[in-house]
């Protein structure tokens, strides 16, 4: 497989030698439909294109925006989230801070202890995360599928919260005090060039502070270039029910 780098430099080759025939035209075209890279582009002298630099400073605002905007309020309240907010009192301490969001204070756990439901086989967490744009793009397609799903399948379903400026740990601290079998962040990626809506699923069995990473498992790149959230939802309940099933996942689950 080649590294990101190594596809620029062979498509830019295959670029520069389009004049020479129609064939090597279909082989950069063929690269073109497998990424989202941006190869074959040209340039003008020794710099990019007008084109090009306009719509790279495009996504990088995306990107920055993804990071620093909000969910929408309106949108919590149309899919039913309880929201809490984790340690962190901003954006720029969230940034800086990691394990601040993971954890809750003293309130916030009480507060969630008193009104979410205690024992789910299965809890959802909608979380921004690292993009904003990617919860505000997937979210509202996902969760009534995985609800849906898991009503089908006989499962009981936690209140779904939303967490504000969360971490994936976040998960932790919520399974121990919900006493959740299962638990489910729908969480914002860290954006990129080529996307700024990208959103993963971390899913884990009885989570714990403190846990190895491998214990979970994940389904990521959910978004329109990507696995569309339809798709990702359907598989994410049969996902959920095996884990239930085999009280494992991360590398311990058997697929």
């Amino acid at each position: 497989m080649f590294q990101p780098w190594e596809i620029e430099q062979i498509a830019d080759r295959i670029f520069d030698q389009i004049k020479g025939g129609s064939q090597t035209s279909e082989r950069l075209e063929q690269m073109l439909e497998k990424t989202t890279a941006r190869i074959g582009v040209g340039r003008a002298g020794p710099r990019l294109k007008t084109q090009t630099l306009l719509k790279l400073r495009a996504d990088h605002a995306a990107a920055r925006d993804a990071v620093f905007l909000d969910v929408r309020q309106n949108l919590i309240k149309e899919l039913g989230l309880l929201p809490v907010m984790t340690c962190c009192k901003d954006k720029n301490t969230f940034l800086t801070r990691p394990d601040l969001g993971r954890d809750f204070n003293d309130e916030t756990k009480k507060y969630l202890k008193e009104n979410c439901i205690l024992h789910p086989d299965i809890q959802l967490i909608v979380s921004d995360g690292l993009s904003s744009l990617a919860i505000e793009a997937n979210a509202a397609a996902i969760l009534p599928i995985v609800i849906e799903g898991l009503e089908e399948k006989g499962l009981t379903i936690g209140t779904p919260i939303f967490v504000k400026y969360g971490r994936v740990g976040a998960q932790d601290r919520i399974s121990e005090l919900l006493d959740a079998q299962v638990v489910c962040t729908f969480i914002g990626e860290r954006p990129g060039l080529a996307t700024a809506e990208s959103m993963s699923a971390y899913i884990t069995y009885r989570a714990a502070t403190g846990m190895p990473e491998a214990r979970r498992t994940v389904v990521s790149n959910i978004h329109k270039h990507g696995v569309p959230a339809v798709e990702a939802g359907a598989y994410i309940v049969d996902l959920l029910a095996m884990i239930l099933e085999q009280k494992a996942s991360g590398v311990e689950l058997k697929k």
